[in-house]
């Protein structure tokens, strides 16, 4: 499969918005339905500029939509694959997690199981000094 320069950008650009910590807590906020920012601010504990200013961005790339109801505001997500995709990045994290402590046990096995060497005797060679 081959993407051109300008689809790669719109990817790219794509998963800027979701590499931000806080609008994934916005987003996970989200995941149980519309809400607005005073329930949005409850669910993450961040301020109230903060939210804002981060469901601005979701909306503006099309993740969220933005619904006025009376004198409030409703968010809901547009595109649930978001957690499907979330879901495939923890899933993989977890393998490579899972991989690097196996790693990590076969060397404190190897450690463990070495017997201790002496330290090499230090060579009376004269070292050249370059000052």
């Amino acid at each position: 499969m081959s993407f051109n320069p300008s689809a790669l950008t719109q990817v790219a650009d794509y998963f800027k918005v979701l590499s931000e910590l806080s609008r994934l807590q916005v987003l996970c906020s989200l995941k149980s339905g519309a809400k607005n920012v005073t329930e949005i601010m409850e669910d993450t504990g961040l301020g109230q500029a903060n939210v804002s200013k981060h469901l601005k961005i979701l909306a503006q790339s099309g993740i969220v939509s933005r619904t006025p109801q009376g004198v409030s505001v409703y968010y809901e997500i547009i595109e649930p694959f978001i957690f499907d995709l979330c879901e495939l990045v923890s899933d993989r994290l977890s393998i490579r997690l899972q991989e690097q402590s196996k790693h990590l046990k076969q060397l404190e096995g190897l450690r463990h199981n070495e017997p201790i060497q002496a330290s090499p005797k230090k060579s009376k060679a004269k070292v050249k000094s370059y000052a």
